[in-house]
């Protein structure tokens, strides 16, 4: 994320409320755009081509379609994005930018070839057991593939810095995405369900086309090192099962839920609980505004914070270093803090819109009971993955996955017990494991904050490792020496 605070900074020097403006509209275009084009794509394609005349069981296919694709492409993507992408890292801070198209193929292959792992057989039962047709089926696997490669190839853009290109580039392809929907409904005589689904899928294939010429237009030559890439994952896996344990965190309530008596079954191949799952998308974007504001105010504050430390560590005394310590540790505190109480306001007030407003366009009951200890949990969850990313800042790979370890099973174990709960309670499995990560997480910085001296100073070697046969344990022999004296 670092190069954000630039633009940011110069943006809010002015100081006004326009600057203001544009500055939150920044920020919001460099983190949460593409997703919000995708969602007002579907919901417009919906509208004109009169999505809500179809039979009941063709809307529950094509959003279950939808559903899965998204959940099933970032579970998939997850182990690879962390890894990847401190590879890439590490490739640009040495210039081996040589480096970076092995990591690029060889992760896309992987990538591939675990959404294919995944992908296959569920759509093989699909069409075999479902009875869905093949056409759509294959359909629906190429969205999900191509959905894949969108946000595997986003981890390259992040790096690079390009965020305002991926927004483009969402916005080129939902474009095309509408007008191929009118095409295909209009012109083709299509069924409605699948027109949007075909529609989606060269949208999104677009997407990744265009990333995809965007990297190869970064990085030009291939040294072909593709083993240093293995190696990566080997010695940061950590990296790799905390982001996925997040991830798998997010939507393990719902897995839960999918098995109760509040599920629906479509086509003997799809499971959702439609109230339950619409209530997390309301909590999720009632919570949203917190990945915003996190990526603006840590770009503004605690990097220029963290940067005095590190250029204090290389040439400063003791007592430079020191001062530069703690006043970076007390700019983090601020920094979560001011987060948690920002979006604190923030999610009343979305709460409250969301209570009054929601019910008057038909979403009520369940829904609505649900809701609010759902906002609860992602309100925190979103502090704890702040409080994550900190962890990252400092290298602390134990700590984070120990944060998403507790996390993830304190989730599991408390929504298994919220589905015999009253439909208010049914969300406090989340918040129970949103508040347990965060626990844990505050107070690994803490423990960080305490033992960093050593976590910088004596994690380094003085002899270089080598893979070579150990020489011989003897290092004095007496009778060989009385011997020579002989």
């Amino acid at each position: 994320m670092a190069g954000i605070g630039v633009r940011l900074n110069s943006i809010f020097e002015k100081k006004s409320i326009v600057a203001d403006f544009v500055g939150f509209a920044y920020s919001t275009a460099i983190t949460v755009a593409p997703m919000f084009v995708v969602i007002l794509d579907i919901l417009l394609m919906g509208y004109v081509l009169g999505f809500d005349e179809v039979s009941y069981l063709e809307r529950q296919l094509f959003s279950c379609t939808i559903l899965y694709t998204f959940i099933f492409s970032l579970l998939t993507v997850a182990p690879f994005s962390a890894v990847l992408s401190k590879y890439v890292q590490d490739v640009i801070y040495e210039e081996q930018y040589q480096d970076i198209l092995p990591c690029f193929y060889l992760g896309l292959l992987l990538n591939i070839g675990l959404s294919c792992l995944v992908g296959v057989p569920f759509c093989l039962w699909e069409h075999f057991v479902g009875g869905v047709k093949i056409l759509y089926v294959f359909t629906g696997f190429c969205t999900f593939i191509s959905l894949t490669m969108v946000f595997y190839s986003m981890i390259y853009l992040s790096i690079c810095k390009d965020y305002q290109r991926m927004s483009i580039y969402f916005l080129i392809g939902m474009a095309e995405a509408f007008l191929m929907s009118l095409i295909l409904r209009f012109l083709c005589h299509w069924s409605i369900g699948f027109s949007m689904l075909f529609a989606l899928m060269t949208g999104f294939f677009l997407t990744a086309i265009l990333e995809f010429a965007t990297i190869k237009r970064y990085f030009r030559k291939n040294s072909n090192r593709y083993r240093p890439v293995l190696r990566y994952f080997v010695r940061w896996w950590q990296l790799a099962v905390t982001n996925f344990l997040y991830i798998l965190g997010l939507y393990i309530h719902n897995f839960v839920f999918w098995v109760t008596d509040m599920r629906v079954v479509i086509m003997k191949s799809f499971v959702c609980s439609p109230s339950y799952d619409m209530a997390t998308c309301i909590a999720l974007f009632t919570n949203i505004s917190a990945t915003i504001l996190f990526i603006a105010r840590v770009e503004m504050h605690f990097h220029e914070k963290y940067k005095a430390y590190s250029e204090a560590v290389i040439g400063g005394k003791g007592v430079d270093i020191e001062n530069a310590k703690r006043r970076m540790f007390r700019q983090l505190v601020s920094e979560l803090m001011t987060l948690a109480r920002i979006q604190f306001i923030i999610s009343a007030v979305v709460y409250l819109v969301c209570t009054v407003m929601l019910p008057q366009f038909g979403f009520a009951g369940l829904i609505m009971r649900v809701y609010p200890s759902l906002a609860v949990g992602y309100f925190i969850l979103f502090l704890m993955y702040a409080a994550i990313l900190f962890l990252y800042y400092f290298n602390d790979m134990a700590g984070s996955l120990m944060t998403t370890c507790s996390f993830c099973a304190v989730t599991l174990v408390g929504s298994l017990i919220a589905t015999h709960l009253p439909d208010i309670w049914q969300g406090v499995g989340l918040i129970a494991g949103a508040f347990t990560g965060w626990t844990v997480a505050y107070l690994r910085i803490r423990w960080v904050e305490k033992h960093l001296a050593s976590h910088i100073f004596c994690r380094g070697v003085l002899l270089k490792k080598e893979n070579v046969p150990a020489p011989s344990s003897k290092v004095y022999d007496r009778y060989a020496l009385q011997g020579n004296r002989q």
